[in-house]
């Protein structure tokens, strides 16, 4: 029999055919960049050739960059402090990341994760700082929490009902809710008593939760990753992506979700609730989004900057990719949050030990975007591939 005939065991293996996609998509967006950034040491003279290739190798290994040595070469080898941060900023990515798959999922694009990570950005921080002292400081970090949360559910639900009773297309309206949502922010922290006025130069930044006694539990973290800001949020954000994945696969709940984003007029024939299983993802998507800023800023070591209206947090938007390469797969999830925080790591060793600003990453960030639109497209190659050889 021709082999021809035989299917290839890489592209019928479910794990693989989900993955394969994600990194072609991911190689083609470091080579794109990698090419842009020794375009632009060739095009500007003052930046020389050598600083461009050192930035190429700190894009693939900023993790472990260690720094300079006495003859001004770059050190790389295994960085606990590296690891540890880009951990503690994958953390709020991983939760933006499982808003829109979830959504995805239900067959909805949650475009409004910033506006949900704004809302509870600003309901966590309040509860965090406004709480009596008298209240364990365990008991406020959960109420803050949860504070969080809820916001980012409540406005998650404005897009969610409008799409459902009204059928308003959700991209729309979540774009939308994001400036409302930005400048309600912006309204809610003027003159806020919150306000980081007793520190110089604070004034424009809130006050860190660490300064009312609230902060995440390191849980041995900090033992592992010295000198990082690792805490316990991101043994959290795991715990929430394994259980969503427990949610969608394992219960019936989740099979009607699935159900409805394959097929809307099939799930309504099944007897399914179509609008309330739509407004109820949007509330799931908007908590899980601002469950993401919740754990950002209740690690008790960051500020918030009050003047939102001028722009929207990059969590709620690099979300996006962390979904679409991990092929709205939970798990998956995870691990291309930490991609994304890589770069996010390696563009401030750019910034420390090139002649380039940190924001040469949002460039190769931007073409890695740009390509994972093509993982799907990809997808279907492989599907195609696969039924050819059995034939």
């Amino acid at each position: 029999m021709n082999k021809r005939n035989f299917p290839s065991p890489l592209l019928k293996n479910d794990g693989w055919k989900s993955a394969l996609p994600a990194l072609i998509s991911i190689c083609a967006g470091l080579f794109t960049g990698c090419m842009i950034i020794l375009a632009v040491a060739v095009s500007d003279s003052e930046i020389s050739i050598k600083s461009g290739f050192e930035a190429v190798k700190l894009i693939l290994f900023g993790t472990f960059a260690k720094g300079r040595d006495a003859s001004g070469d770059l050190v790389f080898s295994l960085s606990e402090s590296n690891a540890g941060n880009l951990l503690f900023r994958a953390t709020p990515v991983i939760m933006t990341g499982l808003s829109v798959a979830f959504a995805f999922k239900s067959g909805l694009f949650n475009i409004g994760a910033a506006g949900q990570y704004l809302l509870g950005t600003s309901a966590t921080l309040i509860t965090a700082l406004s709480l009596p002292v008298s209240i364990p400081r365990w008991l406020v970090w959960l109420l803050a929490f949860v504070a969080g949360m809820t916001a980012g559910a409540l406005w998650g639900v404005i897009p969610g009902i409008l799409k459902a009773y009204l059928n308003i297309n959700e991209v729309l309206s979540c774009i939308m809710t994001n400036w409302i949502a930005a400048n309600i922010v912006t309204w809610i922290f003027e003159d806020s008593p919150l306000r980081n006025a007793g520190q110089s130069g604070k004034i424009g930044y809130i006050k860190p939760t660490s300064m009312a006694g609230v902060s995440t539990a390191k849980l041995g973290l900090d033992r592992i990753f010295p000198d990082s800001q690792v805490n316990g949020g991101i043994l959290v954000a795991i715990l929430f992506a394994v259980a969503v994945y427990i949610l969608l696969s394992k219960t019936v709940p989740g099979f009607e979700i699935r159900i409805c984003g394959s097929n809307r007029d099939a799930a309504r024939y099944a007897g399914i609730s179509e609008k309330r299983l739509t407004v109820f993802s949007m509330a799931f998507s908007g908590a899980l989004a601002a469950g993401g800023a919740a754990l950002y800023y209740l690690s008790g070591e960051t500020e918030f900057f009050w003047s939102t209206y001028q722009s929207l947090p990059k969590e709620g938007f690099n979300g996006i990719p962390v979904a679409l390469l991990a092929s709205n797969n939970p798990i998956a999830v995870i691990f291309t949050g930490c991609f994304m925080s890589s770069l996010s790591v390696a563009g401030q060793q750019i910034k420390n030990l090139t002649s380039y600003n940190e924001f040469i990453t949002d460039i190769v960030i931007a073409v890695i975007v740009y390509l994972s639109a093509f993982s799907f497209f990809i997808s279907r190659l492989i599907a195609s591939k696969n039924r050819k050889e059995v034939r």
